[in-house]
């Protein structure tokens, strides 16, 4: 990369196990924007992108910029691999608006907000048992329960199999993290799950879940999400591998970026404890401060896209075939869109962060059920917070896609 660039490597995920490397995409976005990144055997590298007006332009030009054609991860896919792996994340218009339209409905602004007072209890209940506890996980016992106790409602499953569905989460979408993984793609040799979603063996494990439910949404239908999914198959709309897919990205997407927000969430008003006195004493603030707390997470730090035709970004020559990496996590702290963007400010606005895209066909699907979620949480933990402190050291995540805390030890006192 460069004399300049030598020490910048983006995809060992070692170098995201102590912090996101802030300043390799501070120099990024400053110095080379659209710069060629390196890549071990057997990938062979891409572009990466770091500008949040890059970032905006690629992802709302998907004919040129394309899902389908490469996938969606640092992984290159060889053709059988793009055939079978492909889920709603990895195809483009027009089909990925036919597999959006089933479930859209449910997961809109309407189809969320009847789920409102749901949420609500469901987050109190959560708080009153790991409040009284004094010194827990924030991870373990608030950040991860309310988004999977949720997704068992939307699914219609029982809330005993949330922790089977926290732990094919983790196992799937930690796939670099030897403490979660059943595979670590990149210390072990994962080629017989070659044509496995992220090359995990679990997703085995939830193909035959999402086959029982839908077995059971056949004997007798119910209005969720898998019902939805279920009728959509029936009708032609969707095949096994397109069922399976399409469960199995709703499951991780429902539950791992909304518990990695609320605690990257937490541990920000942690670290700038005027910033939380500001929504104990005005709670009227939180669904501001969302939208911060979202742009401080970034839950996943990037997505890929892959060039269809010889283009030109920035002065830099891209072939067709060619990846385009497109770094969300350096997009959310880019200075020229986000005034002071290392100031944790719960008041900024506007606060036009990309966590769910720039718009565009991708835009997340469960956007309006990950603010909810989130907003509702801190609506509740906060007033009930007399104190809070860190009780013991963050662990995050080893990972260079996903940016989450694994355990975050606190300490609390009650009002």
């Amino acid at each position: 990369m460069g004399d300049t660039l030598g020490e910048i490597d983006l995809v060992e995920p070692d170098n995201y196990v102590e912090g996101v490397p802030f300043e390799w995409f501070d120099h990024l976005r400053a110095e080379h924007p659209v710069v060629w990144h390196p890549e071990p055997p057997p990938n062979k590298g891409f572009w990466a992108v770091t500008r949040y007006d890059d970032l905006a332009a690629i992802h709302m030009d998907w004919q040129t910029y394309s899902s389908e054609v490469g996938a969606v991860g640092l992984e290159e896919l060889d053709p059988e691999q793009l055939e079978i792996r492909n889920s709603m994340l990895e195809m483009d218009p027009p089909r990925h608006t036919r597999l959006r339209a089933i479930c859209s409905k449910k997961f809109s602004a309407r189809g969320v907000g009847k789920y409102e007072d749901w949420i609500r209890d469901v987050a109190r209940g959560v708080l009153d048992r790991a409040l009284p506890e004094g010194e827990f996980d924030f991870v373990s016992e608030i950040s991860r329960e309310l988004p999977i106790r949720f997704l068992c409602s939307i699914f219609t499953v029982p809330q005993e199999h949330a922790p089977r569905l926290i732990a094919w989460g983790d196992q799937m979408i930690a796939n670099q993290d030897p403490e979660l993984s059943r595979a670590v793609v990149d210390r072990e040799d994962t080629e017989a799950y070659r044509l496995l979603p992220f090359r995990s063996p679990t997703a085995l494990e939830v193909w035959a879940y999402a086959d029982e439910q839908r077995d059971l949404r056949l004997a007798e239908p119910t209005d969720d999400v898998i019902n939805a999914l279920t009728v959509a198959q029936s009708e032609g709309a969707l095949d096994d591998r397109d069922y399976h897919n399409y469960f199995s990205l709703l499951m991780i997407a429902g539950n791992e970026t909304t518990r990695h927000t609320i605690t990257s969430g937490m541990l920000a008003l942690l670290e700038n404890p005027d910033q939380l006195k500001l929504l104990q004493e005005d709670p009227s603030l939180i669904t501001r401060a969302t939208e911060e707390i979202l742009r401080w997470a970034t839950p996943v730090m990037h997505f890929r896209r892959t060039a269809t035709r010889d283009v030109e970004l920035r002065g830099q020559h891209i072939k067709a075939g060619d990846k385009v990496v497109t770094w969300y996590i350096s997009a959310d702290r880019d200075e020229t869109v986000f005034p002071d963007p290392y100031r944790f400010d719960v008041t900024r606005a506007p606060n036009d962060h990309v966590v769910f895209g720039p718009g565009g066909p991708h835009f997340c699907l469960g956007a309006h059920l990950a603010r909810l979620e989130t907003k509702i949480l801190f609506q509740e933990l906060l007033p009930r917070l007399a104190s809070i402190e860190l009780n013991g050291r963050v662990e995050r995540l080893r990972s260079n896609f996903v940016n989450g805390i694994k355990r975050m030890p606190v300490r609390v006192t009650t009002t």
